[in-house]
């Protein structure tokens, strides 16, 4: 099968008389360069290997957004088979389904499932299959901490790994009529968001970042458990009262002993050193806040106000149709960063100046006291983002 069959292009029937980009589709995308270029024992049908040709009345339109073919001479050559050659022609988007056991890997949205043991042993052969697919996009969904360990293990074999959120999953599997849910179908899904949806990359934490992560999730755990006995305490009889005693001591020891532990990690690194200097000069920020700051939110100072404050879930989303204004509501975020800043924003209404005066402007203008409160929240994470990206205190600022 050599030349251009006319029949199959009525319209230019001659190579000589074609535009240039005709010419060059044709030459990069007919089935039969593709063809030609594959040695001749594994030459195979041309609907085999690639898309079917356009249609007769429009033959440089092509059926879809396709990635643009290599043009190297030697693309196609070198013995490859058939899944080397799709491979070549198709981006590959890989969704893992993470349970607390094993993994349930979709290397794109019609492979069959790979299921694997959620083990660092386990995982060693995953990581060799993706290394050799070279996916674009790997997706999990946050799982509550189990899939920290596959998180870890692709990042250091610097694989693109993205952690989305299950609710937007969730809400694209119902906006493509996917009402069923097994971890086959989950996995199947998020080979599919990642191929769709296309979310973009994000650096993950590195380890001293998630260490000093898990020692303030540590602590939150040591305080929920000190105000539960406390509580518990007041209408306990005097054997049980005694025994929460001896139970409230020993949590406020460790407590101690964590917060000893989290200041010599700190002061281990020059960069969070400086930050937390930067964020507790500001009058209300404390070592809790600014702690808080350093171990779930690292991206402070790297984005705008308005990112940052709908990171964290202060902002106010919109609720408008039509000619119906709606009521604006924050939701979303993350909810350890946001109490923490809840309570400094309280202290700062009391000691620092500029957040007094806007929170007592906004009560005089007749807004609620939750809502301006909220707007200060807003406006102490504004001016805490501005600190660290240009690395200003706050004695310089009012200065």
């Amino acid at each position: 099968m050599t030349g251009i069959r006319p029949e199959l292009y009525p319209t230019y029937t001659s190579p000589c008389i074609m535009k240039e980009s005709q010419r060059r589709w044709l030459s990069l995308y007919s089935p039969w360069s593709l063809i030609a270029r594959l040695p001749f024992g594994q030459r195979r049908p041309v609907v085999s290997l690639v898309r079917q040709a356009p249609p007769p009345y429009q033959p440089v339109q092509l059926p879809g957004p396709l990635k643009p073919v290599s043009t190297r001479l030697g693309a196609f050559a070198g013995g490859m088979n058939r899944e080397e050659v799709l491979m070549e022609l198709t981006p590959c988007c890989v969704g893992i389904d993470v349970a607390k056991a094993k993994l349930d890997v979709a290397l794109s949205p019609t492979e069959p499932i790979v299921t694997v043991d959620n083990t660092e042993a386990g995982l060693q052969p995953l990581l060799r299959q993706l290394h050799r697919v070279r996916p674009t996009r790997i997706v999990v969904e946050a799982t509550g901490g189990y899939e920290q360990l596959v998180v870890r293990l692709l990042v250091d074999a610097g694989l693109p790994i993205i952690v989305v959120n299950p609710r937007q999953v969730r809400a694209f599997a119902k906006a493509t009529g996917q009402l069923a849910k097994t971890d086959a179908i989950d996995a199947r899904l998020l080979a599919l968001f990642a191929a769709r949806v296309q979310p973009a990359l994000r650096t993950q934490p590195d380890q001293a970042t998630a260490a000093l992560a898990a020692l303030l999730a540590r602590r939150r755990q040591l305080v929920a458990m000190i105000t539960d006995e406390k509580h518990r305490r007041h209408l306990a009889t005097p054997p049980i009262r005694q025994s929460i005693q001896k139970h409230l001591g020993w949590l406020e020891r460790q407590l101690a002993t964590l917060d000893t532990e989290f200041t010599t990690t700190i002061r281990q690194s020059p960069v969070w050193q400086e930050h937390e200097d930067l964020l507790q000069s500001v009058p209300g920020v404390g070592p809790v806040l600014s702690r808080t700051l350093l171990a779930d939110l690292p991206e402070l100072g790297t984005l705008s106000r308005r990112q940052i404050a709908a990171l964290v879930g202060i902002a106010p989303f919109n609720q408008d149709s039509g000619t119906r204004r709606g009521h604006r509501t924050c939701w979303g975020g993350r909810a350890p960063v946001r109490t923490a800043l809840y309570m400094a924003t309280l202290v700062a209404t009391k000691c620092n100046p500029v957040i007094a005066v806007f929170y007592y402007r906004l009560l005089m203008a007749g807004k609620r006291k939750k809502v301006a409160l909220v707007a200060c929240m807003r406006k102490l994470l504004t001016i805490l983002n501005a600190m660290v990206q240009h690395k200003t205190k706050w004695l310089e600022i009012r200065s």
